[in-house]
């Protein structure tokens, strides 16, 4: 075949990190707290081989594209949009899977954040003569793996908040009702962004007001594991989270006031409970819940109500990303979207940065991060 000229070349490898990154996405909900991965194997402008990250302590992505590509795999070039590992941990290193196919050439959408990985799988696959490029859809690769990169380099999961509210900031009425604020295209991309996170995050509130299934429904994608704020455990036992089908998947977090017998009643019909401490209020605290979900292995996590959670954790400095989703209707009086943050300066505001504007059919959607 003839040669490439650099923007040819350039062109090519975007075009089969972007395949890398679709084989990637297929594993979310499934990995954590490991990246998702995907990886493909070319030679002469053709895929030999292709394959992804399935699940946990399974077989990484490049282990399963060699597989496919079999002895073709020699002299060709893999894609990644994640550095190959270098080190043995539930499986053997990558790098020297890679190294033994005989692939000539390796191209990166970007280097691992992981301490154990950080350039080092580069340096070996360079030290074995491979070429290597790096840094192809860069933004992309970072942007797909966000949760597993602050979780790595913080301990902590990446938290979004959505926020469902009328034009003047209302998330209910003043009687507590609030189906349905926005149309059917907002929620719609809000089961979306359900199935991007590896857990829903909810206080007791919206459970006794709206009776919630926290599922993915009216999108394709793994329904998120559910995390009931509870202090004092008030959870109606026939709430739909306690459910036969759905209780497999639901934690409910509560405090030392919490009802022993009840309890014991909600681990009956399959759901967890988990105790955590409270702060001065009598609330759980904070810190306590993100190193909690952290040490579960959560990369993610998606809090979706009510007022008195999200204000909390903006308040408390957890939330990294926010997706306000407003309606062009007006209530009045109702329930605060956000509550008081406890600010009296306008400098000191919380600013929002990387802003976006969306329309959907009669709303409208923002997106933005949380400057820290």
């Amino acid at each position: 075949m003839p040669e490439l000229s650099s923007s040819q070349q350039q062109k090519r490898d975007e075009q089969f990190i972007k395949r890398t990154l679709s084989l990637a996405a297929r594993g979310r909900g499934k990995v954590s707290p490991n990246p998702m991965v995907g990886a493909v194997v070319v030679k002469e402008g053709k895929i030999i081989g292709e394959g992804y990250h399935q699940q946990f302590g399974g077989p990484h992505a490049e282990i399963n594209a060699l597989n496919t590509a079999g002895d073709a795999a020699a002299g060709g070039t893999m894609y990644l949009n994640l550095e190959p590992c270098v080190h043995h941990g539930k499986t053997p290193p990558c790098t020297e899977a890679i190294f033994q196919a005989g692939i000539a050439r390796v191209v990166i959408g970007m280097r691992d954040p992981n301490p154990l990985v950080n350039g080092q799988g580069v340096t070996y696959l360079r030290s074995k003569g491979i070429k290597v490029v790096e840094k192809v859809l860069y933004e992309k690769c970072t942007e797909l793996n966000a949760g597993f990169i602050k979780f790595i380099t913080t301990g902590k999961p990446l938290v979004t908040l959505k926020i469902a509210q009328t034009l003047d900031g209302r998330i209910a009425t003043s009687t507590g009702h609030s189906r349905w604020i926005t149309a059917e295209q907002s929620r719609t991309m809000a089961h979306r962004l359900r199935a991007q996170h590896d857990a829903i995050l909810v206080g007791i509130g919206t459970i006794l007001n709206d009776d919630p299934q926290l599922t993915v429904r009216y999108a394709k994608g793994v329904s998120p594991k559910r995390f009931i704020l509870d202090s004092l455990l008030k959870i109606p036992l026939d709430a739909k989270v306690l459910s036969k089908e759905l209780s497999v998947d639901t934690t409910i977090l509560t405090t030392e006031e919490a009802s022993k017998e009840k309890i014991s009643r909600i681990e009956e019909k399959g759901a967890s409970v988990t105790v955590l401490g409270a702060d001065e209020r009598g609330w759980i605290d904070l810190k306590e819940l993100w190193t909690y979900v952290a040490d579960l292995g959560m990369t993610s996590v998606f809090i979706e109500g009510g007022s008195t959670v999200q204000t909390a954790c903006l308040k408390g400095g957890y939330v990294d990303k926010i997706f306000v989703f407003i309606a062009p209707k007006l209530l009045g009086s109702g329930i605060d979207a956000i509550g008081d943050l406890g600010i009296r300066n306008i400098n000191s505001a919380l600013l929002l940065e990387n802003v976006q504007f969306k329309r959907l059919e009669e709303d409208f959607m923002i997106i933005a991060d949380i400057k820290k």
